[in-house]
């Protein structure tokens, strides 16, 4: 059975790539350059469902659940 992106919650995208972002920027974090963990949060929090799974960066090698699973 194929993972739709309807069968995760705004929160839930929200939580994973906050997640994944706080992964990336653990040992290379520039704070000229990079937002803060919360306001990365607070920024995506205002980004539509269809954003947010946009920005997962998922395909039919890295699939939406995958993602889920690796930062949920």
């Amino acid at each position: 059975m194929k993972t739709l992106p309807t069968d995760y919650s705004h929160q839930q995208l929200v939580d994973a790539l906050s997640a994944e972002y706080e992964f990336l920027c653990h040992d290379d974090f520039d704070p000229d350059v990079d937002m803060s963990p919360a306001d990365y949060r607070a920024d995506i929090s205002t980004l539509s469902h269809a954003e947010l799974v946009s920005r997962t960066d998922t395909d039919d090698n890295f699939t939406l659940s995958d993602f889920m699973s690796t930062y949920s």
